[in-house]
């Protein structure tokens, strides 16, 4: 009788194989699914930097319209009335141009999921307080 009840105690002293490998299934299931989300928003957050580069042509944009009053949107290009010159896409560096009074944000050519993702913002005309239209590639990748 002494056995029987020592052999009950002693049974009981951690996990079987099957119940670890279970474990372990679970885990892997929940990892199968949580890295690619984690990935697409580790994308946008990184695509946020290049939301942010459009500011100061945008600044620029609104300066140039209520300073210099252009008579078409035409006027307002990369290296004129102000607006900062335009720069080519590279490895490492963000492309920005304005062109008839669109800025258009690149991300930078050195390789990823990001790479050749554009940011565009459309101004609505030449008289102040200017609407701005989002657009570009990032819109239909999810990244903006």
């Amino acid at each position: 009788m002494k056995n029987l009840q020592q052999m009950k105690k002693s049974a009981q002293k951690g996990f079987t194989l099957i119940e670890l490998m279970i474990v372990v299934a679970i885990i892997g299931i929940l990892a199968a699914v949580a890295l690619p989300a984690y990935k697409t928003y580790a994308d946008r957050a990184k695509f946020a930097e290049a939301v942010l580069a459009a500011t100061p042509l945008k600044s620029a944009i609104e300066v140039a319209v209520q300073t210099k009053s252009p008579a078409n949107s035409a006027a307002l290009v990369g290296g004129a009335l102000g607006i900062p010159a335009d720069i080519a896409a590279g490895a490492g560096v963000h492309g920005s141009k304005v062109v008839a009074g669109v800025i258009t944000i690149e991300w930078e050519t050195g390789g990823g999921d990001l790479a050749g993702v554009t940011y565009t913002l459309t101004a609505d005309g030449i008289t102040a307080p200017i609407a701005w239209t989002q657009g570009g590639t990032c819109l239909t990748k999810g990244f903006c």
